[in-house]
C-alpha cells in the first residue's frame, strides 16, 4: 500500500472554508474582536462567530481555545504581564506574585466585576528591560512593574538599546545611521530582473535567521516559476530573549518591506502576507503605516513604480502562541485553523496557504536582503564566516550591564559578546549560565562561553542559535527553579498535536515540580520526546535540559549527562 500524504488527505476544515471564502484570519480577528467585550469562556460566544462565516461551531471553538489571547478571560483593563525567561531571570520569577497581589487577582482571571483582567504571556521583546507588562497597550517595564501597574508609579517604556560591532552595519543602517530604505526595490523592478535577485542571495550564503538556518536561495529556488506563489513574512518572534524582529519592524519596517518585495520578485510571488505577533502592538501599528506608505509610493499595487509587475501585501496579527511560529504551524493559524505543526512532507513551497507555493521568511532574514542586493551577494559573503556567512542580531537581557541588540559578525565570539559588549553582569553579580537561542536554545556555563555563535558551534556544546537571544542568569535563580520554569514553559506551550510532546511536557514538569532527581524516567521521558516530538518544539527540550545541567554541574545532579 502507498502510504498517504497530507497534500493527498481529505481536510474536512479545510474544504468547508474554501466553500465560504477561506476566511482564514478574518475568522480569527473576528474571535479577537469579540473576545476583547466578554469574560465568558469560548463556548459562549465563538459558535455565533463561526454561524456569521457559515462556518461550524468546532471551526471557532478550534482556534479560540487554543490561541491564548483568545482563549483568556477580558476585563475593560486587561493587562498582559511576561513571565517569559528574561523577566523570570531579573527577579527569580517573583514579579508575577507581585503584580497579581497587586491587581488582586492570579493570572489567568478576570476581576468580579469585570473591570480588570490578567494575563501571563511569553515575551513582550523587552528583555533588555524586563520585568515588564502591557496594560491594555500602554508599556510598563522595570523593577517597579507592580507599582507601575498599581499606578503609583508612571509606565515605563525605555526604548531598544542598540549598536554596531560591524564597522558596516547590514540591519542596522537604519535605526543607527539613518540610512533611506527603498533604494533598491524602485531600480530593481524597473530595471533589474528577477534572476539577478536570485544569484546575488544565492551568492551571499545568506541563512534564515528564524532559528532552522535553512538557505534562502534554495528555499526561492522551490518556487521559481510556480504560478500562485505567496511569501510570508514570519514576525511571529517567539524566541524568549530576543527582541531582534520588534526592533526591526519598530525602527525600520520599510527596509523589511522592500526586502520582502525583492524576496516576491525573485520568487514569482504576486501576494505576500505579514504576520505579527498580537504581544508587539507598536511593531503591528508601524508595519501597517508603513505598508500602507508603500503603496501610496507605489511600491506596492497592480502596476509596481509603472511596470507589469503586481504585488498585493496585507498585514495580519497573531493571537499568541510560540509554536504558531514554526512555518506549517504560522500557516495553520494563517488559514483560521490552530497553530498546530503539519506533518513534513509536502513543505510550504510545495502546497503551503491554501495549498498555494507558499516561502515563510522571517523578519530579520529579509531585512538583510537589500543590503544583499545592493552590495552584492559576494561582499556579504565575506562576513562571518565560511559556511555560515554575514551577520546577527544578538539581543542581550536585563541582567547584563549593557542590555541591547547588537549587531556582530557570525562567529564572533560568544565569550566576547557577553564580556566586552554586554560588559558582564550589572551590579557585580556573578554569572551562574546564559540561556542562548530561547528556552529550547541551550545554557551553557560561565566557563564555556568560548565559542564562536555560529549554529554549528553551538550546537557542538549542545546549545542552539535560534533567534540568537542571550539571557543571563545570576546566583538570585535557584538551578531547580530554572529548571521548573523551562518545563512550565514547554508545558504550556505545546500545541498538542502530538502526544509524545504534548504527555512529555506535562510529565517533564510534575518530575521537575518534584524536585527530586527522576533518573531512568527522565531518560525513557527525553527519548521518547526527542525520537517522536512531530516537530521542532518536542525534539529540543530534552538536549535543553541537559544543557541546563551541563551548565549547572552538580547543582542539578541526576538530569544529565
Amino acid at each position: 500500500m502507498v502510504p498517504v500524504g497530507r497534500a493527498d488527505r481529505f481536510d474536512a476544515f479545510r474544504a468547508l472554508a474554501d466553500r465560504r471564502g477561506r476566511p482564514g484570519d478574518r475568522l480569527v480577528e473576528a474571535l479577537d474582536e469579540v473576545r476583547k467585550e466578554t469574560a465568558n469562556s469560548p463556548e459562549a460566544w465563538a459558535p455565533a462567530v463561526a454561524g456569521g462565516f457559515g462556518l461550524p461551531a468546532a471551526a471557532a471553538l478550534g482556534p479560540a481555545r487554543y490561541y491564548a489571547d483568545l482563549d483568556v478571560p477580558h476585563g475593560r483593563r486587561h493587562v498582559r504581564v511576561c513571565e517569559a525567561t528574561a523577566c523570570f531571570a531579573a527577579q527569580a520569577g517573583r514579579h508575577l506574585t507581585d503584580v497579581e497581589h497587586q491587581l488582586g487577582l492570579p493570572a489567568g482571571t478576570v476581576s468580579p466585576d469585570g473591570e480588570t483582567s490578567l494575563q501571563a504571556v511569553r515575551c513582550l521583546g523587552y528583555c533588555y528591560a524586563g520585568p515588564a507588562a502591557l496594560d491594555r497597550e500602554s508599556v510598563c517595564a522595570g523593577p517597579t512593574l507592580a507599582d507601575q501597574l498599581a499606578r503609583r508609579e508612571p509606565p515605563r517604556a525605555p526604548e531598544i538599546p542598540v549598536a554596531d560591532d560591524t564597522g558596516d552595519p547590514v540591519l542596522l543602517g537604519g535605526a543607527l545611521a539613518g540610512e533611506p530604505p527603498w533604494q533598491v526595490w524602485p531600480r530593481m523592478v524597473t530595471v533589474g530582473s528577477p534572476d539577478e535577485v536570485q544569484l546575488q542571495v544565492a551568492a551571499s550564503g545568506l541563512r534564515g535567521r528564524g532559528g532552522a538556518g535553512f538557505r534562502v536561495a534554495a528555499k526561492w529556488e522551490a518556487v521559481a516559476g510556480v504560478s500562485g506563489t505567496v511569501v510570508v513574512v514570519n514576525g511571529d518572534e517567539g524566541d524568549p530573549g530576543s527582541y531582534a524582529d520588534r526592533l526591526l519592524m519598530e525602527a525600520d519596517p520599510e527596509r523589511v518591506l522592500e526586502g520582502l518585495a525583492l524576496a516576491c520578485f525573485a520568487c514569482g510571488a504576486r501576494r505576500a502576507v505579514v504576520l505579527v505577533r498580537s504581544e508587539y502592538p507598536r511593531a503591528l501599528a508601524r508595519m501597517r503605516e508603513a505598508v500602507g506608505q508603500a503603496y501610496a509610493d507605489g511600491h506596492f499595487g497592480p502596476s509596481v513604480h509603472g511596470t507589469d509587475t503586481v504585488l498585493d501585501v496585507e498585514v495580519v496579527e497573531g493571537a499568541g502562541s510560540y509554536v504558531a511560529g514554526e512555518e506549517t504551524a504560522l500557516i495553520a493559524s494563517l488559514e483560521g485553523d490552530r497553530g498546530c505543526a503539519r506533518p513534513r512532507p509536502p513543505y510550504p513551497t510545495e502546497r503551503g496557504l491554501w495549498d498555494a507555493p507558499t516561502v515563510v521568511n522571517n523578519v530579520e532574514t529579509l531585512a538583510a536582503v537589500p543590503w544583499i542586493v545592493s552590495r552584492g551577494g559576494e561582499a556579504y559573503a565575506r562576513r562571518g564566516t565560511l559556511n555560515e556567512t554575514g551577520t546577527k542580531l544578538v539581543c542581550l537581557s536585563e541582567r547584563f550591564a549593557r542590555p541591547g541588540a547588537y549587531e556582530v559578525e557570525v562567529g564572533t565570539s560568544l565569550l566576547r559578546i557577553v564580556t566586552e559588549l554586554g560588559g558582564g553582569l550589572k551590579d557585580g553579580c556573578e554569572l551562574t549560565a546564559v540561556q542562548v537561542g530561547g528556552p529550547l536554545g541551550g545554557f551553557l556555563a560561565p566557563g564555556a562561553l568560548d565559542v564562536p555563535l555560529t549554529t554549528a558551534d553551538l550546537a557542538a556544546r549542545g546549545a542552539a542559535l535560534g533567534h540568537a537571544g542571550l539571557v543571563a542568569f545570576d546566583q538570585s535563580a535557584a538551578p531547580q527553579e530554572v529548571l521548573r520554569h523551562i518545563w512550565q514553559f514547554a508545558a504550556a506551550e505545546s500545541c498538542g498535536a502530538c502526544s509524545p510532546c504534548r504527555v512529555g511536557s506535562r510529565r517533564g514538569l510534575d518530575l521537575a515540580s518534584a524536585g527530586t532527581p527522576p533518573g531512568p524516567e527522565w531518560e525513557r521521558l527525553a527519548r521518547v520526546m526527542a525520537e517522536a516530538s512531530l516537530c521542532a518544539f518536542g525534539r529540543r527540550i530534552p538536549p535543553a535540559v541537559r544543557s541546563l545541567a551541563r551548565a549547572y554541574g552538580g547543582r542539578l545532579a541526576g538530569w544529565g549527562p
